[in-house]
């Protein structure tokens, strides 16, 4: 079996948000199967600076599957064929010499494309703005103890907080929905006493926000999970009906 890949690869081209875009068609060659996906790309952007054209934009940063920048629809799929894995942590070796790879941005109204592969994410910067900050005043480090949480709400917690805000769940959703991303922020604080001052309020903000931005409806189909790089479940969702209903009963 060879260590290097000949591929065809089909990318999204698109100069700027008003401008129209369109698939390109380029030839790559002698792509090692130790490369990740990012690293392919950086060797496609390379060969077109030496022809004098325009590099491929697309977003990046720690390659370590911890920022969440690199998300890209690979194949119909977000971040590509591995689950539980971001598009810098992809390795080639997971396609074949001869393949075409189709390489998309998020498709999403809420994340509108700003050049090639980068869309625009700060939609859900928004939310978090919404929902505000703890209002507890936690001081310096405290013992471990002093703070009585029960371990399964802490690693329920714990696993919440783990979502990297990449916008995955949104790309794979037939509906473009946010409600996974939502409903983890939502959680993590929901389950913790820290959390408690602002429960209410920050669910229904965060909510209110995710509908101005012009997220569609969760129809259950479970898709963001699917996709979802950090193994985030779909028990957030319904953690989070429960705590909007609870916002919205007990309202005065």
């Amino acid at each position: 079996m060879s260590d290097t890949l000949n591929l065809t690869l089909k990318v999204w081209r698109q100069a700027s948000p008003s401008a129209p875009g369109e698939f390109k068609t380029y030839k790559v060659y002698d792509i090692s199967t130790h490369m990740s996906f990012l690293e392919m790309l950086d060797v496609l952007n390379e060969d077109l600076i030496s022809k004098g054209e325009e590099p491929i934009a697309f977003d990046h940063d720690c390659r370590e599957g911890i920022c969440g920048s690199c998300s890209l629809m690979i194949n119909g799929q977000a971040h590509g064929p591995d689950r539980t894995t971001t598009t810098c942590q992809l390795h080639m070796r997971r396609f074949r010499s001869g393949d075409m790879i189709v390489i998309e941005p998020w498709r999403a109204r809420a994340f509108p494309v700003i050049r090639d592969l980068v869309v625009d994410r700060s939609a859900f910067d928004r939310i978090m703005t919404a929902g505000g900050y703890v209002s507890v005043n936690t001081g310096n480090a405290v013992d471990g103890n002093a703070v009585l949480v029960p371990k399964q709400n802490a690693d329920k917690a714990f696993a919440s907080a783990t979502c990297i805000g990449c916008g995955a769940c949104v790309a794979a959703c037939k509906n473009a929905s946010a409600m996974l991303f939502v409903s983890a922020k939502v959680s993590q604080f929901a389950l913790l006493p820290q959390g408690q001052p602002e429960r209410s309020q920050r669910v229904e903000a965060m909510v209110a926000k995710m509908d101005e931005e012009g997220f569609g409806g969760c129809t259950n189909t479970n898709e963001c999970e699917a996709a979802c790089p950090a193994g985030i479940t779909v028990d957030n969702i319904a953690r989070l009906n429960r705590e909007y209903i609870r916002a919205t009963l007990t309202a005065e």
